[in-house]
């Protein structure tokens, strides 16, 4: 007999077990329960456990990567205009602050205080950057979270802790795990989109980030993140092949799924199933995609909304438009990554110009939401990995400084699916360098965002290497219940 037939006839105990109890009527059973639950029935996970009642039906996070300023941003100091180039090497030292190989082996480490003017907004009063005018507009729609801290120092752990809640490589992206929590609302769509907007500055540092922010890790393929493109057709192969039509596409997918079948029943990988449903999508992305991109039929006043920039492809305001409609469509989880916030040196010039990217971008989209009726059960999410130096990096003037990384504290703001707007949570020293009061982990962050989804971080897990992994880890994470009306 040949001896791959004898392997894929032979039955082990396990490929036995998982045959009786999870063959393919099970599947299918779970894909009908799957989308019950994404209809918006609350209470239950796909594996059946009782939930918390939900805030928020999707989330669009913008990833600001490279990691703006907050003193340049939402924290305000305004006693370190008086301190201009003060040295504190030696108060750096008693501190115990973990220094980057950047700033390590500066002779003096002179304070910058933000070169920009900050004024009150809203009837909350928040204080904001005159960087970001359009969002100041609208400080009575948002919480600022001024006491977010991380572990990590350098971008790429930092990066993967916020995206995946672990600097290790290999674990599921946060949408993933919002996917694999609660399923699809579309069977059009993936349940998670991932957009790359372009940024302006030409002189930026671009940070590089791939696919593992975005990635399934050990959860199964489905739940991960797909990438539009910016430019050209927004997925790979979205057109047939010419001379071959939709009707011998189906045949010919109808084909290989057989095939697929097949494999699955003489070996009995998961991963086979997977493989089929991701053909099934990609078949019913080749209609829907072409629907979702043209934006020709969005009226002038919703382009005006997000400003002049929302017409071009690849822009953050064409890609805050994009998450919208990808909300619309019933997609769960969008991620929006916008690099070039990684200012070492030029920061009055650099910083100024990403705000501009993003800036009415943002406004529009808040704004949309709410005009929608959207906004009430849609969370938004907006910030970078960790924060800057109080002190510069190089050389320093009146009009020209950079920042070192700083994981200690940094700010963040949310909005939507009850979030008290007009809120600033937490509060930082000040030189804006330790929490003083009321900080906020990335971990805790995962929990409350999965909470608003009514999702307990806790239950909310898959067995992987013997171990019952959860996003928020095996460290205690907290909801921070206090941001919620």
């Amino acid at each position: 007999m040949n001896p791959i037939e004898q392997y894929n006839a032979a039955l082990t105990r396990r490929q036995f077990f998982r045959k009786s109890g999870t063959g393919l009527g099970a599947a299918a059973l779970a894909s009908l329960m799957e989308r019950a639950i994404g209809s918006g029935d609350a209470g239950t996970l796909s594996g059946g456990l009782p939930q918390i009642l939900p805030k928020a039906k999707r989330v669009i996070y913008i990833s600001l990567i490279g990691a703006p300023s907050q003193l340049d941003t939402f924290d305000y100091k305004p006693g370190l205009q008086k301190r201009f180039k003060e040295n504190l090497k030696d108060w750096l030292e008693k501190s115990g602050q973990r220094l980057t190989g950047m700033t390590s082996g500066q002779a003096a480490f002179p304070l910058a205080p933000t070169i920009f003017k900050f004024s009150q907004h809203g009837q909350c009063g928040a204080w904001v950057s005159e960087l970001l005018p359009w969002t100041a507009k609208m400080a009575d729609d948002l919480c600022v979270i001024r006491s977010m801290h991380t572990d990590a120092i350098n971008h790429e752990p930092a990066n993967q802790l916020i995206c995946t809640g672990s600097m290790q490589s290999g674990k599921p992206s946060m949408g993933a795990w919002m996917s694999y929590g609660l399923g699809s609302l579309n069977q059009d769509l993936p349940s998670f989109v991932v957009l790359h907007a372009t940024h302006s500055s030409p002189y930026s540092d671009v940070q590089a980030i791939s696919s593992r922010l975005w990635g399934a890790g050990y959860l199964p393929g489905k739940h991960g993140g797909v990438a539009l493109r910016s430019l050209g057709d927004p997925v790979l192969f979205l057109k047939d092949t010419p001379g071959i039509s939709r009707e011998v596409r189906r045949r010919m997918l109808d084909g290989l799924n057989d095939l697929n079948r097949q494999s699955y029943e003489a070996v009995g990988d998961p991963e086979t199933q997977t493989r089929i449903q991701q053909y099934e999508m990609a078949y019913r992305m080749q209609a829907s995609v072409p629907e979702l991109a043209d934006m020709s039929g969005e009226p002038e006043a919703v382009h005006a909304l997000y400003g002049p920039e929302s017409k071009t492809r690849g822009t953050f305001a064409n890609s805050a438009m994009m998450a919208r409609r990808l909300m619309e469509r019933g997609v769960r989880f969008v991620q929006i990554f916008h690099r070039g916030w990684d200012q070492h040196s030029n920061l009055p010039r650099d910083l100024a110009s990403q705000c501009k990217d993003v800036d009415q971008g943002c406004y529009g989209l808040i704004q949309d939401l709410k005009l929608r009726g959207m906004l009430e059960d849609t969370l938004v999410v907006f910030g970078g990995e960790f924060g800057r130096t109080i002190y510069c990096q190089g050389g320093l003037s009146e009009t020209n400084y950079g920042r070192d990384h700083h994981p200690r504290c940094f700010s963040l703001w949310m909005a939507g699916a009850g979030v008290k707007g007009g809120l600033s949570y937490g509060e930082t020293d000040e030189m804006s360098f330790n929490i003083t009061r009321d900080p906020v982990h990335i971990r805790d962050l995962h929990a409350t965002i999965l909470h608003a989804l009514g999702l307990d971080h806790e239950r909310l897990s898959i067995k992987f290497q013997g171990l019952d992994q959860r996003l928020t880890g095996v460290e205690p994470a907290r909801v921070v219940k206090e941001i919620f009306a």
